[in-house]
């Protein structure tokens, strides 16, 4: 770093800590340097935090500590000095009830840890699920230079010679056990090849639509969502967002420069063109409330409807996140949509200092079937669809790319479930009066009802109506669905069962409209009998019982916000700043 770009940035947080002659300047360096570092990393050099979810209960970000060390190198060649720190992981395939129950509590973690240490920027090692809205949203609340380092999709999966998706093998191989068409040991035989290396799941599911999405907000380098974990080029990316971070704070590029409203829209629009995951409806609207932007769940169809899924990847289509990185990777899709007049904002700034647009518009693009063309579409329009009606007054979403196209607009009668115990408890029972043409709904798997809202909307079908020769039904439910999941799925009804929602009142055999064409999701049963139900019980006395328990749960169910909001806490939505805390001493 030269001489004059030191010059640019004439104010370092750090320099608060470590920049004195006095008693609290002694104290803040001494026990630093008990770590072996020279007192000249202290001399006015941009401090740079690696914000690590590196944790061997979080297998997708498990080889985070050696991509920490190739930015900490970038770090130190571009004239930084770089200090990592844990934070909480949420890991989304071993925390219960679900990681988004800690999705809150990490960003909370990241947003202090900020706020609270001697850092002038800081870099984001995410990867699993709830890693990146997480570490986004905390950073937000600080608006400090910030770039976020994906750990990368693993390798294709491997079962009988074919490559297998992430989690999407695991729904279609336990329907085909259900039944009946393959053994249970043919479906465990799948286990090991699944997940063969290092990475997040290698299909489009949450953790690849995030990193996507966090590409095409711009706060990534190019390439940062697709290449695969162990490939090399990932550590070369690392390396190189070392050296760029150092850069940001010379320029003084917060966060709130990145994240505008125009950099929603893009994020939307491309996520309709990959075909992302419904998870991500709920995480924008968490990290654009943080940064104070005004994203609501209708710029989802006022921007993402229209637009065609062109990335063909599983669980919408065949292949998965290598092919993906090998046919062009994010960049080739933002420039088929650039070319097309499809990109919202072209000029949207990057964390790497140059527009979208200037980003991707040379960018090559390796395979059609992989990336298709616009008049090629894998769907036709792949928008998230936004639902409203006597249902869900506050919206619900259905992901088209991964519907069946016959089930769109479907009229059919409610099978209920009152919870995801009651589900479990009935679905296999042969008994279970349900038909083909019939809509499963489920409740109180909300934000509240279900504390953290658990991936469970995508309910799998009964065992009778599989034996039918049936793959699809519509579901309804206030739950989520895992990015891998697919199905004609309704989610994220708001307000949800345990909120005293209109779900709270369907009752076995009452008939349901889904038209998906007019945003339309309706319970014909009149507005006067769905008060009275409401009346009839107390749907929130289940959540209230829980949190008058105590403890994280408490503070979750008390203050968490409905799916339409983000299922942030009330009492985080806003961007709080970096002001320099006081000093301990």
């Amino acid at each position: 770093m030269s001489d004059s770009s030191k010059e640019n940035k004439s104010y370092l947080r750090s320099a608060e800590w470590f920049g004195t002659a006095d008693k609290n300047g002694f104290m803040y360096r001494s026990w630093m340097k008990n770590q072996g570092i020279p007192d000249h990393e202290f001399q006015g050099k941009p401090i740079i935090g690696i914000c690590n979810t590196w944790s061997e209960l979080t297998p997708c970000n498990a080889h985070f500590r050696k991509l920490a060390e190739h930015v900490k190198q970038g770090v130190l060649e571009a004239g930084g000095y770089p200090v990592e720190f844990p934070v909480f992981s949420s890991g989304e395939s071993n925390l219960r009830p679900t990681a988004m129950f800690t999705r809150n509590l990490a960003s909370m973690d990241v947003e202090e840890a900020i706020r609270g240490n001697p850092i002038d920027a800081v870099v984001l090692l995410v990867g699993c699920d709830k890693t990146t809205p997480a570490l986004l949203m905390g950073a937000a609340s600080c608006d400090i230079p910030t770039i976020v380092v994906t750990g990368g999709p693993m390798l294709n999966g491997k079962h009988k010679g074919k490559d297998i998706g992430s989690g999407t093998v695991v729904w279609k191989l336990s329907e085909q056990v259900k039944a009946g068409e393959i053994s249970l040991h043919d479906f465990m035989a799948a286990e090991a090849g699944m997940s063969r290396s290092a990475g997040t799941c290698n299909t489009m599911g949450t953790a690849s639509t995030m990193a996507c999405m966090a590409e095409s907000l711009g706060t990534s380098l190019p390439h940062n969502a697709a290449i695969p974990a162990v490939d090399s080029r990932r550590y070369v990316l690392a390396h190189l967002s070392g050296n760029r971070i150092v850069e940001m704070v010379n320029e003084d590029l917060n966060l709130s420069k990145i994240l505008t409203k125009e950099a929603f829209d893009n994020a939307i629009r491309t996520n309709a063109a990959i075909g992302g995951s419904t998870n991500a409806v709920i995480h924008l609207k968490a990290i654009a409330g943080r940064i104070g932007v005004d994203l609501q769940l209708d710029d989802w169809s006022r921007v993402g409807r229209g637009t065609p899924t062109v990335v063909d990847l599983q669980p919408s289509g065949r292949f998965l996140m290598e092919e993906f990185y090998y046919a062009g990777g994010l960049p080739a899709v933002l420039k088929r949509l650039g070319e097309a007049d499809r990109l919202p904002f072209k000029d949207a700034l990057t964390v790497n200092g140059k527009t979208l647009w200037e980003n991707v518009k040379d960018a090559p693009l390796y395979n059609d079937e992989v990336i298709r063309p616009l008049d090629n579409p894998l769907t036709a329009d792949g928008g998230i669809c936004v639902l409203r009606g006597n249902l869900a007054p506050n919206g619900a979403v259905l992901k088209p790319s991964a519907a069946t196209a016959e089930l769109m607009q479907h009229r059919g009668r409610a099978v209920v479930f009152e919870d995801f115990d009651d589900y479990k408890a009935r679905i296999n029972d042969p008994d279970l009066d349900v038909e083909a043409n019939d809509i499963l709904v489920m409740k109180h798997c909300g934000p509240r009802g279900y504390h953290g809202m658990a991936e469970v909307g995508n309910m799998g079908l009964p065992p009778k109506i599989l034996a039918q020769g049936v793959t699809d039904m519509v579901r309804i439910s206030d739950a989520r669905m895992s990015g891998t999941a697919y199905g004609t799925v309704v989610l994220h009804v708001a307000p949800e069962a345990a909120a005293g929602g209109p779900l709270a009142a369907v009752r076995n055999g009452d008939w349901i409209e889904l038209d998906c064409a007019s945003g339309r999701l309706n319970l014909e049963v009149s507005d006067e009998e769905i008060a009275a139900r409401l009346t009839e019980f107390d749907a929130t006395a289940a959540s209230t019982l829980i949190a008058s328990q105590g403890g994280y749960r408490q503070l979750y169910i008390e203050h968490v916000l409905q799916a339409d909001e983000g299922c942030d806490f009330d009492f985080l939505v806003g961007c709080r700043g970096s002001e320099v805390p006081r000093h301990s001493h």
